[in-house]
C-alpha cells in the first residue's frame, strides 16, 4: 500500500498577542503627552481628549451597526483615533468641531474602508485634514497661553493671554523666536519639554520620546520609521538652511514618526519599505515646512505617503514561492 501523505494548512508563527493588547500598549504610550497637556494647558486639554474619544467610539458603534458588523468599539481602535485627533488640535478649538472632526476620522477615514485593518490612510489625520479644510483659523488659532506670574498655562477666561505665532510659523515668517509662544530661556530645552504653543499633544517632545521608547522596548513599532524621518527632517532643512534643531523639536514632527507614521496598517509591511517610507516622508516633511505654503507638514506628508504605501510595497516585498520571471516572449 501506498504511503499515506496528509497535507494540511501552512505552520504560521503563533503569538499570545491580540489587537487589543497592541492598542492598549498604543494607549498607554500615549499618557505621557496627556499629562504634560492638561499640565501645560489646563484641565480643558483632557476634556477634549474625552470629548473626541468618546465621539470616535460613538461613530464606529453607529457605522458598525449601519454596516451589519459586530461592534469592536473596546478593541482600543477607536480609543486611539479620538486621543490622537484631539492630540493634532490647538486647545483653543470649539468641542462641536472636534465632535466632527471625530465623525469625519472614523466615519470616513475608517469605516468607510470597511473597518480596522482596511483604511488606507490614518483616520486621527483625516479628522485633521477635515478641520483644517473647513474651519482653518480655528486649529491655527493658539491664543490663550500666558506668560504671567512665571506659569505658562491655559486659562479661557485670562484676559492676559498671549497670543502669537507657533515656532514653526515664526521660522516660516522669519520672525524672531521672541515674537513666538515659547516661554523665556533657551528656546531648545522649552522645546522639548514643550514649554510653547501649539497642538495638545505635540508640545512636548520629551513626553512623545518616552511613550516612543515604550513602544520600541514592547516591539509594537519598529525604531528605523521615527529615528529615520526624524533625521531627514534634520538633514534637509540643514541643507536649506533653516534651523534643524527647531525644526524637529516643534510641531507634530515626532508625534507624527513615533505614532502616525509607524501605525501598522497604513505603513508598508517590508523591512525595506518602511526605510524608504520613512526617508520620502521626512523629505515630505522639510519640503512642505520649508518651500510650501504650511508652516507645518507632517499632516499631510504622512496622508500621501500612505496613499503611496501599497506601491513601495510592490516593489520591496519578497517574491512569491516558486514565482519566475516573465519571459519577456
Amino acid at each position: 500500500m501506498a504511503t499515506l501523505l496528509n497535507m494540511g494548512p501552512s505552520p504560521h508563527i503563533r503569538t499570545s498577542e491580540t489587537v487589543e493588547s497592541v492598542m492598549y500598549d498604543v494607549i498607554i504610550a500615549l499618557l505621557p503627552a496627556l499629562f504634560v497637556a492638561v499640565y501645560i494647558f489646563g484641565i480643558r486639554a483632557l476634556v477634549l481628549v474625552v470629548i473626541s474619544v468618546l465621539a470616535c467610539m460613538g461613530t464606529e458603534y453607529v457605522c458598525a451597526r449601519i454596516m451589519g458588523q459586530k461592534p469592536t468599539i473596546l478593541d482600543g481602535s477607536a480609543i486611539i483615533t479620538g486621543i490622537l485627533l484631539a492630540y493634532v488640535l490647538p486647545v483653543t478649538i470649539s468641542i462641536p468641531t472636534v465632535i466632527a472632526g471625530a465623525i469625519v476620522a472614523i466615519g470616513l477615514g475608517k469605516m468607510a474602508f470597511g473597518g480596522l485593518g482596511s483604511n488606507f490612510f490614518n483616520p486621527a489625520l483625516i479628522g485633521r485634514a477635515f478641520i483644517q479644510a473647513s474651519w482653518a483659523s480655528a486649529i491655527t488659532n493658539f491664543s490663550g497661553i500666558s506668560r504671567a506670574a512665571g506659569t505658562f498655562r491655559y486659562d479661557v477666561m485670562m484676559a492676559d493671554g498671549m497670543a502669537g505665532p507657533t515656532v514653526l510659523t515664526a521660522m516660516k515668517s522669519g520672525q524672531s523666536l521672541g515674537a513666538a509662544i515659547i516661554k523665556n530661556g533657551n528656546p531648545y530645552l522649552q522645546a522639548f519639554l514643550g514649554k510653547m504653543g501649539g497642538c495638545l499633544g505635540e508640545v512636548s517632545v520629551l513626553a512623545i520620546l518616552a511613550g516612543g521608547l515604550y513602544l520600541i522596548w514592547r516591539k509594537q513599532i519598529d525604531w528605523k520609521v521615527p529615528v529615520i524621518t526624524i533625521g531627514t527632517v534634520f538633514v534637509l532643512t540643514w541643507i536649506m538652511g533653516a534651523n534643524p534643531l527647531l525644526h524637529i523639536l516643534s510641531g507634530g514632527l515626532f508625534l507624527g514618526a513615533f505614532f502616525m507614521a509607524t501605525d501598522m496598517v497604513t505603513r508598508p509591511v517590508t523591512s525595506l519599505g518602511r526605510i524608504i517610507y520613512a526617508v520620502m516622508l521626512g523629505g515630505l516633511i522639510a519640503l512642505i515646512r520649508i518651500k510650501g505654503g504650511y508652516p507645518e507638514g507632517t499632516c499631510y506628508a504622512i496622508l500621501i505617503m500612505n496613499g503611496i504605501s501599497p506601491l513601495i510595497e510592490k516593489y520591496t516585498g519578497p517574491k512569491k514561492f516558486g514565482e519566475v520571471k516573465a519571459s519577456g516572449k
